[in-house]
C-alpha cells in the first residue's frame, strides 16, 4: 500500500502579524519555603541515584523532588500564604560545595491583583552561590502574566544543609502584554 500526501494541502489557515500591545514590566517580591524535614514537607524526595549516596544526603546529587511550596508575603511561618510553587527540581551537582539544582515551577498566586495568574521558571540555580544573589529565567506564564519572559532574583533567607529547609527570597520582574 502507497500512502501520498498532497504537497498543496494547507493545514492552518492564515498567519497575521501581530501588533502587540504595549508591554509592561512587573516587580514583585515573595517567599518561598521549600520544607523537605517533618511530618508535612512542601517537597518531597521521588528519586534518587544509587551510586550517589543519594538516600544519605537530604539534597544528594541526582535526587528528584517534586514541590508545593507555599509562597508568602514575608519569611516567616505566620506570613500571609499568596500563592504557591508547584514543580520538580532535580539535584545536578556532585560537589556540595558548588550545589546547583535545575528547576520547573509554577509560580501560582491564588490572592490578591495577581489571583489566578502565575508565572513559570525552568532555570538552572546555582544555591551555593552565598555571596549574593543569583537568576533564574522566566519561560512564560498564565493569566495576567500571559506570554511572560523575565528573570526572578534569588537570595536565600534561611537554609539547613542537615535537613534541605530553606526560606528564599525571590525578586521577580515579569514582562508581560
Amino acid at each position: 500500500m502507497v500512502v501520498t500526501a498532497n504537497s498543496d494541502s494547507n493545514y492552518y489557515g492564515t498567519t497575521k502579524p501581530v501588533h502587540p500591545k504595549e508591554e509592561k514590566v512587573t516587580r514583585l517580591r515573595f517567599y518561598l519555603h521549600d520544607i523537605l524535614s517533618g511530618r508535612n514537607p512542601s517537597a518531597v524526595r521521588i528519586a534518587h541515584a544509587n551510586l550517589t549516596g543519594g538516600a544519605d544526603s537530604a539534597v544528594g546529587f541526582g535526587s528528584l523532588f517534586a514541590m508545593d511550596d507555599p509562597l508568602t508575603v514575608g519569611p516567616g511561618k505566620g506570613s500571609k500564604e499568596i500563592g504557591n510553587g508547584r514543580g520538580m527540581y532535580v539535584s545536578a551537582s556532585k560537589d556540595i560545595r558548588k550545589f546547583t539544582i535545575v528547576m520547573y515551577a509554577d509560580l501560582a498566586f491564588t490572592t490578591g491583583k495577581f489571583n489566578g495568574s502565575s508565572i513559570s521558571v525552568f532555570s538552572r540555580n546555582p544555591v551555593a552561590e552565598e555571596a549574593g544573589e543569583r537568576e533564574i529565567g522566566i519561560v512564560g506564564g498564565r493569566g495576567k502574566f500571559r506570554m511572560a519572559r523575565g528573570f526572578v532574583k534569588i537570595k536565600t533567607h534561611q537554609i539547613d544543609m542537615k535537613t534541605g529547609d530553606a526560606v528564599l527570597r525571590y525578586d521577580a520582574t515579569v514582562y508581560h502584554y
